[in-house]
């Protein structure tokens, strides 16, 4: 026995008939009949007096009918509050992000995340890709929208966008188009980060095609927003995507240029951490993601980007 007998014993002494509550329940006669057999069985008694008129309620199915009734009261209440939950949404979400990533995408995505989830605790935190990997595994994050590595390993990725990368100069450098595509590209000094970092990785791997070393002038493991200062001052150039210079390209502190030769995109994806977030609120916060990415591509404040 269980909840759905009892509400098929209720349609059925509503209807009259088991035809009655089988056109009401939207299912065949015989799946009616064969609950209300089974529901019998485990009583051990007759609920219904059969005729050929229809069915009445015997003695004993009128005791179990109040009961059944509360039973459909309760089941009615519980899925009534298990909504509100979920209209309510989590009571935290934490999306993660890369630097470069997170300054383009939190300011919109946490006016959409507010807006569906108006009860939530949003907490937006900045990472590398290290720890973002570590995070995932260990529930520290719910969502994380990153780079997708090169080498996935088990980790899933659901692409969003594709990012090109920019040579950022200060504006005066002078670059020559050999020196994007041949081994003179060692001229360039660079301002690199001193750990084992995605571009880092990228740019020795395209040196080592062009056949020279990258001439790495400083080692720097500060923000993006300091690396544009130190461009900005000559300390040297860096390679990055577009967006994250973008202001001070539009101040004029420092240059841009295409690296279009290198025939290169990274991917940016989601990646969704050991989580309690419901699947119904999780599939919700994907779309939120992607709308605001769609929204920054479309509109080219994402700038060098193309939708995936």
């Amino acid at each position: 026995m269980n909840s759905d007998d009892l509400a098929f014993f209720c349609l059925v002494v509503d209807a009259g008939s088991i035809a009655g509550a089988a056109l009401s329940a939207g299912c065949d006669a015989s799946t009616i009949s064969r609950r209300i057999t089974s529901l019998e069985k485990s009583f051990g008694t007759r609920l219904f007096i059969r005729s050929g008129r229809g069915v009445a309620v015997a003695p004993e199915g009128e005791v179990l009918l109040s009961y059944a009734r509360q039973v459909a009261l309760l089941m009615q209440a519980a899925r009534s509050s298990i909504s509100d939950l979920q209209r309510q949404g989590p009571p935290l979400i934490h999306i993660v992000a890369q630097p470069t990533i997170a300054k383009v995408l939190f300011g919109r995505l946490y006016h959409a995340v507010n807006t569906k989830f108006p009860r939530s605790q949003i907490h937006f935190s900045e990472a590398l890709a290290d720890k973002i990997l570590v995070d995932l595994r260990t529930s520290n994050v719910d969502i994380a929208v990153m780079y997708r590595p090169e080498y996935p390993g088990s980790q899933s990725y659901e692409p969003l966008l594709y990012e090109q990368l920019y040579l950022i100069t200060p504006p005066d450098f002078e670059v020559r188009s050999d020196q994007l595509k041949s081994k003179t590209f060692a001229e360039i000094p660079l301002i690199l980060k001193s750990t084992h970092h995605g571009i880092r990785v990228f740019i020795q791997e395209m040196c080592a095609r062009f056949g020279c070393e990258p001439n790495i002038v400083l080692q720097n493991d500060s923000s993006i927003a300091i690396t544009l200062e130190l461009i900005a001052e000559r300390c040297g150039c860096a390679i990055m995507p577009l967006a994250a210079a973008q202001p001070f390209i539009a101040d004029g502190r420092v240059a841009a240029h295409s690296l279009e030769d290198w025939n290169y995109e990274r991917c940016v994806a989601i990646a969704i951490g050991r989580t309690d977030i419901s699947s119904s609120d999780l599939w919700t916060l994907n779309g939120l993601i992607r709308g605001v990415v769609s929204e920054l591509v479309g509109s080219g404040e994402w700038r060098g980007t193309r939708a995936a």
